[in-house]
């Protein structure tokens, strides 16, 4: 699953995998997000005109647009295996597919000394942007745009944290995958081309536990790189 993530890069460096057009999306000042948790609002990529993208914001916490009510349950992560077909998220998945941009994100294991939880922060190699993929929707009932996480099982070197893992997609695909057009079927295909297996990965300090702790860079410094996996 994914929980929890971070997008403390500048701009200039992540909005680099986009082909962003309008001065507000190129040239914004966002803060560094340290602990990025559901229900707060994010910055996510769809298809544009032109074969450009588009950028919007929404509430991390996918809505549907037929919903007369805030969901119940989970919705800040949907299964791949079975979005296409459910109920809350078929229609997102059949033509409004999204890139949510990231630079890292959080899983937790149980420590065997005190059964406290551990976090460990995970990301790419060099530390470089990335994108989820993901879902999204826009509510009139209740006017909210929202999106959502796709994960998978997790594969290594995730698979020795927790069972799933979000979908990082390869930017080859940035543009099918947005494509509108392209049949739930095949875009289901696409997730297959993901970055999941270049995942590397180490512990850091419990205070990123609560989402109330927004922090700084030491959200994600190496509590002891003795403890360090996968680099």
């Amino acid at each position: 699953m994914c929980g929890r993530y971070t997008r403390y890069l500048s701009w200039s460096e992540i909005h680099r995998l986009y082909r962003l057009t309008t001065d507000w999306e190129r040239q914004r000042n966002d803060a560094p997000a340290y602990n990025i948790a559901p229900t707060e609002d994010v910055v996510f990529v769809t298809a544009g005109e032109d074969g450009n993208h588009k950028l919007r914001e929404g509430r991390w916490w996918l809505v549907p647009w037929w919903a007369k009510e805030m969901p119940k349950g989970a919705m800040f992560n949907a299964r791949s295996e079975t979005a296409d077909t459910s109920g809350a998220f078929k229609d997102a998945f059949k033509s409004k597919r999204c890139l949510i941009p990231a630079d890292g994100f959080y899983e937790w294991t149980l420590s065997p000394a005190d059964k406290g939880r551990d976090p460990w922060y995970i990301f790419l190699p060099d530390h470089r942007p990335f994108s989820f993929a993901g879902l999204w929707a826009h509510n009139d009932n209740l006017g909210i745009t929202s999106c959502t996480i796709l994960t998978a099982a997790a594969q290594d070197p995730m698979a020795s944290l927790h069972d799933r893992q979000p979908v990082i997609l390869a930017p080859e695909v940035y543009d099918a995958w947005l494509d509108p057009r392209m049949p739930a079927g095949e875009a289901k295909a696409l997730l297959s081309h993901d970055l999941d297996g270049q995942l590397q990965f180490y512990r850091v300090d419990r205070q990123v536990n609560s989402s109330k702790n927004k922090g700084g860079d030491e959200m994600i410094t190496p509590i002891d790189m003795r403890t360090a996996y996968g680099i």
